[in-house]
C-alpha cells in the first residue's frame, strides 16, 4: 500500500517551485505559499506530490531519472516522453490524473494533477465493496482494450514474458523447465488472436484509484501496444489470488472475486470461457513479476511455485 511522507517544503527560489508556479498559473492565488513535499512509496522511481497548503491544490511529480525500483537500465528520457505521449492519448478514452507538463531538466520530471481517492488495495484490505470495484475495473479495461486495438504480435507477449524471467536469475535448469513450458504455450492455438490491443501492462491494485464514482488509472509506463488482452485481467488475478493467500491464508477464497471480475469484463458466456482458459498464462506471468520484488525466501518460493501451478495446470487443461 502506498504511503506518504513528508520530506520538507519549498520556498521562493527554488528553482523547481518556480517551474511549478509557472506551469499551474493562475491556480495558485497565493504564490509565496510554501509548498509541502511528500515522498510517495512505495514505487519504481521517486515520486512526489507537492502541496499547496490553502490552495486546496496537489499536484504529483515523477522523476524517470531517480529510479528506486529493480530496474535503471533504460533511458530516462525515452521513458518520459513515452509516458507524456501515452497519456495524450488515453486521456481521451480512460480517466487518467489529468496531465499538465514534463521537464528533462528535472530529473526528467513528469507532472499531474494529485487525485485523492482510495484504492483497489485498500479495498481488498477491508473487503469493502469488492465485487462493485472489480465489476468498475473490469468495464475500464474494457473501454481501454477495445478502443486501442491494433495488430496482434504474439512474438512480443513471449519476449516480455522471457524478459521477466531474465530478471530473476533462475538456475540454468529452473529456468530450461519455465522455456520448456513457454514453449509448450507457444504453440497451443489459445494464445493466438486475430487482433491485438493496448494494455495497462502493470495492471496491480495499487493503479486503480477510486473517486467517487470515478475509477482513475495510475502509472502507464509499462503499457504496452499489439498485445494479448488477457495480460491486464491475469495480473489483477494474480494479485487477488497472492492477497488472499498471504494475508487471508487461504488463497481460495479469491477464486469468486476473480471469477465475478471476468464475468463482468466478458461480453457474452462463449467468451467468458474463452478468458478462463487463456488466464493461467498470465497468472503465472502475474506471479513471476512479484517474485522480482524484495521479500523474504519462504514468500518468494511460494510465488514460484503459484507460478508455475498455473503455467502447468492451464497446459493440462488444454488435453
Amino acid at each position: 500500500m502506498a504511503k506518504e511522507k513528508r520530506v520538507g517544503s519549498l520556498g521562493p527560489g527554488n528553482a523547481f517551485r518556480n517551474w511549478l508556479m509557472d506551469v499551474l498559473g493562475g491556480r495558485i492565488d497565493d504564490r509565496n505559499c510554501p509548498v509541502n513535499v511528500y515522498n510517495i512509496k512505495p514505487s519504481s522511481h521517486t515520486v512526489c506530490r507537492y502541496e499547496f497548503p490553502n490552495q486546496g491544490f496537489s499536484v504529483v511529480a515523477k522523476f524517470y531519472g531517480k529510479p528506486t525500483g529493480w530496474n535503471r537500465n533504460y533511458d530516462p528520457v525515452h521513458a518520459l516522453e513515452n509516458e507524456f505521449n501515452i497519456l495524450k492519448r488515453l486521456e481521451q478514452i480512460i480517466e487518467i490524473p489529468r496531465l499538465l507538463a514534463m521537464n528533462k531538466d528535472f530529473h526528467c520530471a513528469l507532472l499531474t494533477e494529485y487525485v485523492e481517492g482510495r484504492s483497489l488495495y485498500e479495498y481488498m484490505q477491508r473487503d469493502d465493496g469488492l465485487y462493485d470495484r472489480l465489476t468498475a475495473i473490469a468495464k475500464v479495461q474494457r473501454r481501454l482494450h477495445d478502443r486501442t486495438r491494433s495488430d496482434y504480435r504474439k512474438d512480443r507477449v513471449f519476449a516480455r514474458f522471457h524478459r521477466v524471467l531474465d530478471q530473476l536469475g533462475m538456475d540454468p535448469l529452473t529456468r530450461m523447465k519455465y522455456n520448456r513450458l513457454l514453449g509448450e504455450w507457444w504453440y497451443s492455438p489459445l494464445l493466438d488472436r486475430p487482433f491485438g490491443c493496448m494494455v495497462h501492462g502493470d495492471a496491480n491494485p495499487m493503479n486503480y484509484l477510486f473517486n467517487h464514482s470515478k475509477v482513475f488509472v495510475l502509472d502507464l509506463e509499462s503499457s504496452k501496444e499489439h498485445a494479448h488482452f488477457v495480460h491486464d485481467l491475469g495480473l489483477i488475478a494474480a494479485e487477488l489470488k497472492h492477497y488472499f493467500a498471504i494475508h487471508r491464508g487461504n488463497g481460495n477464497m479469491a477464486e469468486p472475486y476473480i471469477g465475478h471480475y471476468l464475468w463482468r469484463y466478458s461480453c457474452n458466456e462463449p467468451e467468458f470461457y474463452a478468458i478462463t482458459r487463456i488466464l493461467p498464462f498470465f497468472m503465472g506471468l502475474g506471479f513471476l513479476r512479484m517474485a522480482r520484488l524484495g521479500m523474504a525466501p519462504e514468500h518468494r518460493a511460494y510465488i514460484l511455485q503459484e507460478a508455475n501451478a498455473c503455467l502447468k495446470g492451464g497446459l493440462r487443461s488444454q488435453g
